[in-house]
């Protein structure tokens, strides 16, 4: 089995570092449209992240029908060994730990969980959820990425 193979189900296979562009067109039309502002990235050394607002309202989304308390649980997001790259990400929903950085999305009350280790590798990243006719799921934008597999699930920092 390659690399790409094998991760399907759960909250695990939309898990990717993609370069979406998203759907939109950019024709003629001068009709005024809301437009989601893109996330502001934190710096790769500010041992931050960012939380888009279409991933905001997913994580909500997703929480509620899995009948997560938001102000309970939270996404876990980390990194770990594996993969052809030599680590890949892993999500999952859990509650707070001692030693988290918990990012907190504002507007939607949803928080992104990142222990002390992972946030090494996830600094300056930005969670977004895209779809499209390629499929739907969360991404993440991560600036500290060298080389990655060729489906995105694997990369090296």
């Amino acid at each position: 089995m390659g690399c790409c193979g094998g991760n399907e189900g759960g909250h695990g296979g939309h898990e990717e570092q993609g370069h979406s562009h998203g759907g939109h067109s950019h024709g003629h039309s001068h009709e005024a449209q809301a437009v989601a502002a893109p996330v502001q990235a934190p710096s790769r050394f500010s041992g931050q992240i960012g939380i888009s607002d279409k991933a905001a309202e997913k994580l909500r989304e997703l929480m509620l029908a899995e009948k997560k308390d938001p102000a309970q649980f939270g996404l876990r997001l980390g990194v770990q060994g594996g993969g052809c790259s030599g680590m890949s990400y892993f999500m999952d929903f859990d509650t707070a730990r001692e030693d988290d950085k918990v990012f907190t999305h504002p507007a939607a009350g949803v928080k992104v969980l990142v222990d002390g280790k992972s946030i090494l590798h996830l600094s300056g990243s930005i969670l977004d959820y895209s779809e499209g006719l390629m499929g739907a799921g969360f991404s993440i934008k991560n600036p500290n990425v060298k080389s990655s597999c060729g489906c995105g699930s694997s990369f090296s920092t």
